[in-house]
């Protein structure tokens, strides 16, 4: 009753009330009777797991005392709800941490909000200091750590170089092959107009079109489902502390660059700058690894860097240099690191960090000079040019009309992301099989050729060639000398049309034309972004807003005439930022890496305030894309800060129980039929197990000694580390080297291989365990737990009482659960529903 009440002091005290509005109260009343009812399942189940503890022994591990009774409890719904899901290989018993948890969502509820999947677990951020890592550290003294350090900025500067290297393949295989397609559409379609057969250039459109996206959408679909997209949210949630399946694997890192390569060559709303930085990421993991699991090859260096806490640093890195990669924008990918994930920083990483983002800067300039044919003089400082403004300065009355920009940029990027929320729902229910990920984005393929077609045919704005801008003029049916404005934005890779609309001349595009390319482009944008195919957000939106940003620039020169200050370029670069931020909201990095792309600093100011603008207001109605989607999937991402008004709020009433706990010395049997049960990753390891009335009344769970994880309990079953055998591996065979070489994958039970005589040794987990792991009292707040995990990493949080015995558990989802949300002037706290499969 205690735990029910606690929780129903909790919904009180979080959820927002109207006491003027009786309907909401009663809403506000069902949900705390439905949470009580919660608590009774919950307590229920807790007494059947204590009423199990108590079954029939197990006859095939022969149990010898009511403490091996475990191996029996196979159906328990509370378990050690605290506990972390199973390793990325999982094992063959799902697990259940909650007894309102489901299989998986209804047809109907897929695509939502308010879900939360528990196929996800966290990273071990926090370095279990035991006895063998212990024992390293003293025999190889400072010489060891001077080596590590060092190796730290070799594994940085090498991740740098290889992701500018990476970013020149794409850049380069691009546009060679872009002249090829051009090319060849300006030779049909000119043809095309002399003999009134435009029937041949418009299915040789499509056609270009549909081939690679088909192969993009292979290599998403089939190849590797997780390199789709752009791969941001991914490694927003890596650096959060969660852990996604197969998202720095370098099969992944092929199906990236080569699918989104395929995807800008088919002439879809993307970019190629978002997947760099999940490109980063990923050859930051793989180098600091010195293995690939993947070719199952390890060629024995940097093993002292196989661990979460040292890769989650390096995909930091990774992330950092590729946004440098393709923005030319280092300090931005510093910040955009710290900003969009990486909860625990130190000015030793920040120095890491930028370094390796200069160095990729630095050797990508360096690669496009030389095949530019200026070697050494380094003009190219990223993937994204905007090109040289040669005026970007504004009087201070252009504030006004830059925070209605912000406000328009922010009203937009709120319509995309509820469009793009709207069309991501559909998809996961109706458009989640491969083969149908395929179709779509060969038919959005080729709809984008239609309407570009059209928009060509139709629109009749002619202007006077300008090679500098248009390297495929069409002329269409312009006079002899003159191109289509239209088909001078299409004919190019995106990119280059974004610098069209910043440096064009004056009157370069129509009013027409830039409002119907805006208005066709943004629902062609809303509907390319999701599509099963590696692809970016950034020059989508930019392009976007560079057009309605241009638009507003023509009023300000109507509006003010042979005013030098009214120039359309400045103008559509402020409504491609507008855009950007409406629809990402993110406002430091985007901030500097729109500086730095820009190459003026005075101009920042003008940024900062419109990308914060634009971000208020789109938080006013709904979040960020990118969070959008981390939603959807259900990953338990965690906020920055604590719900507030929550310091009255205990460790007692978020905690689970009842815990499932290890003896300092346990039967292998024992062991074996608590991995078989559960899939939890954690175990408190306690001197002895608790008395029957201590589980009933869920007193305590046996005196704190340390914690072990599931990873280090199969390596020791499979090495067979018993006391029994004690004269094979006592010669110095265990050592952290043993724990090493099985990661990041970890050995499951069907890989240990035991009989019948080993069931009944026994196990000294005191070497092994973590003697001394996070641990708070049941009278702690609750915004202190929180930021315990949110800025340590950590995975597991041990709740004990005044005799240091353990009373419960929290782990991520425990925390996550409970989401406060922010819209429309109202605060709300809403819980979410927790599936198996999301």
């Amino acid at each position: 009753m205690d735990l029910q009440q606690g929780f129903l002091r909790f919904k009180k005290r979080f959820l927002t009330k109207k006491k003027d509005n009786e309907q909401e109260m009663v809403t506000m009343n069902h949900q705390i009777d439905l949470k009580g009812r919660t608590f009774e399942k919950r307590n229920q189940s807790a007494q059947h797991y204590v009423n199990g503890l108590n079954a029939p022994e197990d006859e095939n591990l022969e149990a010898e005392s009511h403490e091996d009774d475990l191996a029996n409890e196979n159906t328990v719904d509370g378990g050690n709800v605290g506990g972390e899901d199973s390793d990325e290989r999982g094992t063959a018993r799902a697990s259940t941490f909650y007894v309102d948890q489901q299989e998986s969502p209804a047809h109907e509820d897929r695509g939502q909000l308010n879900l939360l999947s528990a196929a996800f677990e966290s990273l071990d951020y926090d370095t279990c200091i035991n006895s063998v890592w212990l024992d390293e550290e003293r025999t190889k003294g400072y010489t060891f750590i001077v080596k590590k350090d060092a190796a730290r900025w070799l594994v940085v500067l090498i991740t740098g170089v290889l992701t500018a290297l990476v970013a020149c393949a794409i850049d380069i295989t691009i546009e060679w092959l872009s002249k090829f397609k051009y090319s060849w559409l300006k030779q049909y379609t000119d043809e095309g107009v002399e003999n009134n057969t435009l029937a041949i250039p418009f299915f040789l459109w499509g056609a270009l079109n549909v081939g690679p996206v088909l192969i993009a959408a292979f290599l998403g679909s089939y190849v590797e489902p997780v390199a789709a997209g752009s791969g941001i949210p991914q490694v927003k949630c890596y650096l959060n502390g969660v852990k996604v399946p197969r998202v720095v694997r370098i099969k992944t890192l092929a199906s990236k660059a080569f699918g989104v390569t395929m995807s800008v060559l088919g002439g879809l709303a993307v970019g190629k700058e978002g997947p760099m930085i999940h490109s980063g990421a990923v050859i930051a993991a793989g180098v600091s690894q010195g293995k690939t699991t993947s070719f199952q090859r390890d060629f024995g260096f940097f093993e002292y860097f196989r661990e979460d806490h040292e890769k989650r640093d390096f995909v930091s890195a990774g992330a950092a240099a590729g946004v440098a990669a393709a923005f030319g924008a280092p300090v931005g990918g510093v910040l955009f690191s710290l900003e969009e994930g990486a909860s625990f920083w130190n000015q030793s990483l920040t120095w890491r960090v930028f370094f390796g983002a200069m160095m990729s800067v630095f050797t990508l300039n360096l690669v496009l000079s030389a095949y530019n044919g200026v070697p050494g003089k380094l003009a190219y400082n990223g993937l994204l040019n905007f090109g040289k403004f040669d005026d970007l300065t504004y009087e201070i009355w252009e504030f006004i009309p830059f925070l209605l920009m912000g406000i328009m940029g922010g009203l937009l990027g709120a319509l995309y992301n509820h469009i793009n929320f709207k069309l991501t729902a559909f998809r996961m229910k109706y458009i989640n099989r491969p083969w149908r990920k395929i179709v779509e984005a060969v038919f959005v393929a080729f709809m984008t050729a239609v309407v570009a077609f059209l928009m060509i045919y139709l629109l009749h704005d002619c202007r006077e060639i300008d090679t500098k801008s248009s390297e495929y003029p069409i002329q269409m049916f312009c006079k002899y000398g003159e191109e289509n404005a239209a088909a001078a934005i299409w004919f190019q890779t995106p990119e280059k049309s974004v610098r069209s609309l910043f440096h064009d001349p004056t009157d370069s595009f129509s009013w027409t034309t830039l409002g119907v390319f805006f208005t066709c482009y943004f629902f062609l944008a809303c509907w390319t972004y999701g599509l099963g195919i590696p692809s970016g957000l950034f020059i989508p939106t930019l392009l976007c807003g560079a057009a309605w940003g241009r638009l507003v620039g023509k009023l300000m020169s109507l509006l003010f005439p042979d005013q030098a200050w009214a120039d359309e370029g400045k103008y559509a670069l402020v409504g491609a930022g507008a855009m950007l931020g409406g629809v990402v909201r993110m406002t430091l990095s985007l901030t500097v890496i729109l500086m730095e792309c820009v190459g003026n600093i005075t101009f920042g100011l003008p940024l900062m305030i419109v990308l914060m603008v634009a971000k208020w207001v789109g938080d006013f109605f709904n979040e960020g894309l990118y969070d959008i989607h981390i939603q959807m999937t259900g990953v338990p991402i965690m906020a920055w800060e604590a719900p507030p008004l929550s310091n009255n709020i205990y460790a007692s009433e978020v905690m689970n129980r009842p815990v499932v706990s290890l003896r300092t010395v346990e039967r292998v049997g024992r062991i074996v039929a608590v991995l078989k049960s559960y899939s939890y990753n954690g175990f408190p390891v306690v001197d002895s197990l608790p008395t029957g009335e201590d589980e009933r009344y869920f007193k305590s769970f046996g005196t704190l000694r340390g914690l072990i994880l599931r990873s280090q309990l199969t390596v020791l079953l499979k090495h067979k580390i018993f006391n029994e055998n004690a004269e094979i591996w006592q010669d110095g065979k265990v050592d952290i080297h043993l724990f090493r070489l099985s990661y990041p994958r970890y050995y499951t039970l069907d890989q240990v291989n035991l009989d019948q005589a080993d069931m009944n040794c026994t196990v000294d987990l005191r070497p092994f365990i973590n003697p001394s792991p996070y641990s708070v009292m049941a009278c702690t707040a609750l915004p202190r737990v929180f930021n315990l995990f949110r800025a340590l990493g950590l995975r597991h949080l041990i709740v004990i009482n005044d005799n240091n015995e353990v009373v419960g558990m929290v782990t991520r989802k425990d925390l996550v659960k409970y989401r406060v949300w922010k819209h429309r002037g109202q605060m709300g706290l809403e819980e979410l529903v927790i599936y198996n499969n999301v």
